[in-house]
């Protein structure tokens, strides 16, 4: 190992001035005989580099293996990732954010405080609380939303393992179903919708914050008028409380996945306990009397069992973004059963405390304001004690940071970072999705429902093949088997290169399936037929990509899954072109 201090002033002072992909750029490979330096250097980063044993155990170049490495990229001003990067990996294909994790320190906990962090959010309680106005009664939106929420596990227990074996990001995972740069697609689609989200979310937790600022310090009100103190759709102190929020995500964020996971560990409890807090507040406020039937429309018959059924779907639909990437954590989880406990305890058992939550806090609101009110923001704002709304207001705005970070800001920071990852750091590609996040101006568009219709619906009808196609190829096709090295290589010959690094099966059926998915969006809308069928977009999408996906990939014998299926008919192995694997 080489000592931390052993790089000398001049290579620090050398690199501080220049960029990492400088020093790249002139070979350095510590450990390796071969490099070009630049004289002023001296000999000392020559002498590193002499080093055999710095790397010859692990395989791996320095930033995984030596300290002195570490000492280098920092003195660059690039903290190292987490990642080994082995000698022979690409570099068009590999930072050390995308490479496999030298150690996966997360257990059952931190898996379940990221689901805390992503249930208790404002977005979560509106998605819950729209469910009473498709005529439900309040024990049968319990119901939908604890299967709906059954039915996210199954599915993220499934996304979890090819990441959370691989030690490998979502995009990294994708190389093994859409080839070594055909998994740009999945990324690329992903990021987008993130990034969307990230706004959406970073301007509902600006409200929240409105909410403090208004209370703290009533003549500010004026400035809180879009017409009379506004810009471009936003008031001026909307402008404050979002760049006051997006400033902490992206301090927070820049900090890395270490202190996320310690952020998340404590704002999932702590927004359970005010919850908790709120919920009592209002029940006695309603003198503990409140009507579980919040509906005035009753439904029966096949009425009701769809009604139901969509509003299941809906919960479904509204994880769907985090359920696709969830790899991007599952990866740091050291065994899949530490995984699936987490799943157990964050989603259905902690759902169920959630829904409590919602469907009695909601109940209170009908006769302690007069109407049912599903916004915890609204809520919030008409108690008339300031100490509550400022407790209030700040939960809310760490609940919706906590979903934000997990499920907007990590997910694009691999996503872009993984289009290019000797340019784009996931530092990088987290900051390219926050600036995004303003650039498109959210709080225009998202009242606005065709806006979202033809943004976000769209897209997000995408998700559904990208995670059929995912499962298809991993479950079926592959039997759960990664060659992680493979990931990494551009060589003709590697198990994941296709046809120029493209899998022929994955685009094709991401095409018919991302078009019947579209179009079970788009026709109900245009046409105006078939209202019901939107609601299923995610699981039309899911099911024609895990479908279409397993069929093409057997007839192209991906992976030798038509041999094998042969083999095990006891059947003459057929002579066919086999996918390059």
């Amino acid at each position: 190992m080489i000592p931390a201090g052993y790089i000398s002033l001049a290579a620090r002072i050398y690199l501080c001035r220049h960029r990492f992909e400088t020093l790249c750029s002139y070979r350095v490979r510590i450990g390796l005989v071969e490099a070009d330096l630049p004289p002023f250097l001296g000999t000392d980063l020559q002498g590193a580099m002499e080093m055999p044993d710095a790397t010859e155990n692990t395989g791996l170049v320095p930033g995984a293996a030596a300290a002195g490495y570490a000492d280098v990229v920092e003195a660059a001003g690039y903290p190292p990732g987490q990642g080994g990067v082995k000698r022979e990996y690409d570099p068009r294909l590999t930072n050390e954010d995308l490479a496999p994790l030298k150690k996966q320190p997360w257990g059952a906990y931190n898996i379940f405080a990221f689901w805390m962090s992503d249930v208790h959010s404002v977005g979560g309680y509106v998605t819950a609380g729209s469910l009473f106005a498709l005529g439900l009664t309040s024990w049968q939106v319990f119901i939908c939303l604890i299967v709906g929420i059954v039915i996210v596990q199954f599915f993220c227990n499934l996304v979890a393992k090819p990441s959370q074996q691989a030690g490998v990001p979502y995009p990294v995972a994708s190389r093994a179903s859409f080839g070594v740069i055909g998994a740009n697609i999945p990324a690329i689609i992903r990021g987008l919708i993130a990034v969307a989200w990230y706004g959406v979310q970073t301007f509902l937790a600006a409200e929240s914050l409105n909410i403090v600022f208004l209370k703290l310090w009533p003549g500010l009100a004026p400035w809180a008028d879009v017409h009379r103190h506004g810009l471009l759709g936003l008031s001026y102190i909307g402008y404050l409380s979002y760049a006051i929020l997006w400033v902490l995500q992206a301090a927070l964020f820049w900090r890395g996945m270490e202190t996320i996971r310690r952020f998340i560990d404590l704002a999932g409890p702590a927004v359970y306990v005010v919850m908790v807090v709120l919920c009592i507040y209002m029940l006695n406020r309603a003198h503990w009397d409140v009507n579980l039937n919040l509906s005035s429309v009753h439904l029966s018959g096949w009425k009701l069992v769809s009604t139901l059924l969509g509003a299941t779907a809906t919960v479904v639909a509204y994880f769907s973004g985090p359920m696709l990437n969830f790899g991007d954590f599952s990866r740091y989880a050291g065994k899949m059963s530490s995984v699936k406990r987490g799943n157990f305890l964050g989603l259905p058992v902690n759902f169920v405390m959630f829904s409590l939550l919602t469907v009695l806090t909601a109940a209170a609101t009908v006769p302690v304001y007069g109407k049912l009110i599903t916004d915890p923001i609204e809520t919030v704002q008409r108690i008339d004690n300031t100490f509550v709304i400022i407790i209030g207001g700040i939960t809310f705005v760490t609940a919706t940071v906590g979903i934000n970070i997990v499920a907007n800001f990590i997910s694009p920071a691999f996503d872009f970072s993984h289009v290019s990852p000797q340019k784009i750091s996931w530092r990088m590609g987290g900051m390219i999705a926050a600036i995004g996040s303003v650039l498109i101006t959210p709080w225009n568009w998202y009242n606005n429902a065709n806006a979202i219709f033809w943004t976000l619906s769209l897209l997000g009808a995408l998700i559904g093949p990208l995670f059929g196609i995912l499962i298809a190829d991993f479950y079926l096709i592959r039997k759960q088997k990664i060659v992680v090295d493979d990931l990494f290589t551009l060589a003709p010959d590697g198990a994941y290169h296709y046809s120029k690094g493209y899998n022929p099966a994955a685009v094709k059926s991401v095409v018919i399936s991302g078009v019947i998915s579209l179009a079970s969006i788009i026709v109900p809308k245009v046409a105006g037929i078939l209202h019901w069928l939107p609601q299923y977009g995610w699981f039309v999408g899911c099911g024609v990509g895990f479908v279409s996906y397993y069929f093409i990939a057997l007839k192209a014998n991906v992976a030798g899954s038509a041999d094998r299926r042969a083999a095990a008919a006891g059947a003459p192995t057929p002579v066919m072109a086999t996918a390059t694997e």
